[in-house]
C-alpha cells in the first residue's frame, strides 16, 4: 500500500523514477508513464511486477517512485 494518502499527492508534471537502480528524472509525468506501461506490457514475470509497481506509483501521483522495497 502507498505511503503517502491520496490528498497529499503530488500534482508536479516532473517525476523521478528509480528502477533497476537507475535513476531517471522525466520532465512528463505522462512520458513516463508511457514507458513503465509499455515495459509492463512487453514482460513477464518479476520483471512485469516490478514495472507494473512503478506504472501504479506513477498513476496515483508520486514525485518519486522506486521498485525498492525502502
Amino acid at each position: 500500500m502507498l505511503k503517502i494518502p491520496e490528498l497529499a499527492m503530488n500534482k508536479k508534471k516532473s517525476v523521478k523514477t528509480k528502477c533497476h537502480g537507475e535513476v531517471i528524472k522525466w520532465k512528463s509525468r505522462e512520458e513516463a508513464k508511457e514507458f513503465f506501461l509499455e515495459a509492463m506490457m512487453n514482460s513477464e514475470g518479476s520483471e512485469h511486477d516490478r514495472y507494473s509497481a512503478m506504472y501504479l506509483q506513477l498513476i496515483h501521483g508520486l514525485s518519486y517512485c522506486t521498485d525498492c522495497e525502502d
